[in-house]
């Protein structure tokens, strides 16, 4: 039986009569690259905020690397790297000054700080430009620098946050193309969120459909690509039932 990395056990977040995100039931396990796919507004920055203990459910649990998240926040950010939708770095430095910065943070001394930055330039593609102030760098540079940064502790759990968010498409597919590369390479368990079909297609293993903070279907991606409906009829049916019911 594979390892549950991140158990989400009828997890509830209410906000008055409003309910962001009811009664999950989910597993993620160890070494996959798992995908939240639902258009804005579905639940799914609400429920990755819960297991970063970012945000108190209402009830139910998350335990992430076996920790209660709820209980002990810090400890869940030792093991786990979050990139956001939008990161923030002070851009008048370079992109290795920030690195640098960001492993002094955590515990690296300045020589080793500096080795480890350029050690993670190199694999996220950006070891060219490691003299350029981060306030030049592209939406894509700034989104790989962010994975760099996350890196930087050594987590077990990378979660991005609709990652690829105002990247050009050629950005898009080396983003797309280096988490999966780093998931396999690193034994990364990766969480990917976002509300582009294509996208999760062509880096998750499994994908959950979420619509109105509900779990509507989970499904591996292999068993999709074996039948002869496309993951875009499937994705269709779910919200259609979950956006357009009268």
């Amino acid at each position: 039986m594979p390892q549950a990395v991140i158990s989400l056990s009828g997890l509830t977040k209410r906000y008055g009569r409003f309910t962001a995100v009811d009664n999950l039931e989910l597993d993620i396990y160890k070494g996959e690259v798992f995908g939240l796919l639902g258009p804005n507004g579905a639940g799914k920055s609400t429920t990755i905020l819960m297991m970063l203990g970012l945000t108190e459910p209402t009830s139910g649990q998350v335990e992430v690397c076996g920790i209660d998240s709820t209980r002990h926040p810090v400890e869940v950010k030792r093991k786990v790297g979050y990139l956001p939708e939008d990161v923030g770095f002070y851009d008048e430095m370079t992109g290795t000054e920030n690195l640098v910065y960001t492993a002094q943070l955590n515990g690296f001394r300045k020589t080793e700080a500096r080795g480890k930055a350029a050690e993670l330039l190199e694999k996220v593609g950006l070891g060219a430009e490691t003299g350029k102030k981060a306030g030049t760098y592209s939406r894509g540079m700034r989104q790989r620098l962010g994975l760099a940064d996350v890196l930087i502790k050594s987590p077990e759990v990378i979660i991005l946050d609709e990652p690829t968010s105002g990247i050009d498409p050629e950005g898009v597919k080396d983003f797309i193309e280096l988490v999966h590369r780093l998931s396999r390479e690193e034994g990364l368990t990766v969480l990917f969120s976002s509300h582009l079909l294509d996208q999760v297609q062509r880096v998750c293993d499994r994908v959950a459909f979420f619509g109105k903070g509900k779990l509507l279907g989970l499904l591996k991606l292999e068993d999709i690509h074996k039948k002869e409906h496309g993951l875009d009829e499937v994705y269709s049916r779910y919200f259609e039932g979950a956006y357009h019911e009268e």
